[in-house]
């Protein structure tokens, strides 16, 4: 007996280059998912963040139609704040940015409220109103701009129906044609960030809704105080994929009003382009990139961390 005890405890103290190993096929299992994903992640790694280290390298030389790695310093980003084009670029975005993501925020909970009532076809008017979003900003772009061509769309269907002095002349007024970019944008996004709260009110217990309403809160009061409150992750996302539309809008821009007149609709995508691309400036429009990255930056790195402290605390 004693033999037979001492056999199993050398067993079990038996070094593990004794045991078996792992077999070929559970190793292939193991790493078949990085092998897959690999290539990816490598032209990611290239195309995507190589050429934004690029970029920021480039935004500190004087390269203008080719590269050339003359570092100047911060020569580039001075001679970016101090050129009234940029200028108007930025406050452009902050004009644009804000009512869009305002517009589209206050829209699209208002519109996923009234279908969170389960109304009749509720299944035809989602999709007529998420329909825009399967446009790209092109085509809302040019169809916007035959709507507010003064002499095509809408100012010439007014005039033909007998209103004389009805003129909407936005497109072609330096003061008024930003906010055409703001029409177009919220058309085209306010049904996409609809379904994101109208996913999230679904989502809502109903249980809270029932109690409010038997303590005898009505429903404007119920869904301001109790369901809004609990859509605050969907309001954060719907803000980051807002700001970065907004942020690296080129294509409406180009579309509906090419940046005129002049340069009154300007934004940091279509300056970028115009110093980088035509104007043979490559570092003065790297460094307007990199500012465009650091905006998009200063978004998302906010909402990453109050996300992680959350789960933390959590």
């Amino acid at each position: 007996m004693s033999s037979r005890n001492s056999a199993l405890k050398q067993a079990a103290v038996a070094p593990a280059s004794t045991q078996a190993k792992p077999g070929w096929d559970v190793r292939l299992q193991e790493w078949l998912p990085k092998l897959v994903l690999a290539p990816s992640f490598l032209v990611s790694l290239i195309f995507v963040y190589g050429f934004i280290g690029w970029s920021a390298v480039l935004s500190f030389t004087n390269s203008r139609m080719l590269p050339t790695y003359n570092f100047v310093g911060f020569e580039q980003y001075v001679r970016l704040f101090t050129n009234e084009r940029w200028l108007v670029a930025a406050k452009n975005l902050l004009i644009f940015g804000g009512l869009f993501m305002i517009i589209c925020l206050a829209l699209g909970a208002l519109l996923a409220v009234l279908l969170d009532q389960r109304i009749r076809q509720e299944g035809a008017i989602r999709t007529i109103y998420l329909y825009p979003m399967a446009l790209s900003f092109i085509v809302t772009g040019t169809a916007w701009k035959w709507i507010l061509n003064p002499g095509l769309g809408l100012e010439k269907l007014m005039k033909d129906l007998g209103f004389e002095n009805f003129t909407f002349d936005w497109l072609v007024n330096p003061d008024m044609a930003i906010y055409t970019l703001v029409i177009a944008g919220v058309w085209q996004s306010s049904g996409f960030v609809m379904a994101m709260f109208l996913a999230g009110l679904r989502g809502v217990d109903t249980s809270m809704v029932k109690a409010a309403q038997l303590d005898g809160a009505s429903m404007p009061y119920i869904y301001w105080r109790i369901v809004l409150p609990c859509l605050r992750p969907v309001v954060f996302s719907a803000v980051m994929i807002l700001a970065h539309i907004a942020i690296k809008s080129f294509d409406l821009v180009m579309a509906l009003t090419g940046g005129g007149p002049g340069y009154a609709t300007d934004l940091p995508a279509t300056f970028m382009y115009a110093h980088a691309f035509t104007r043979s400036q490559i570092g003065l429009g790297s460094a307007s990139a990199i500012m465009m990255l650091a905006g998009v930056l200063a978004l998302l790195v906010p909402y990453l961390y109050s996300e992680l402290r959350s789960k933390r605390n959590g």
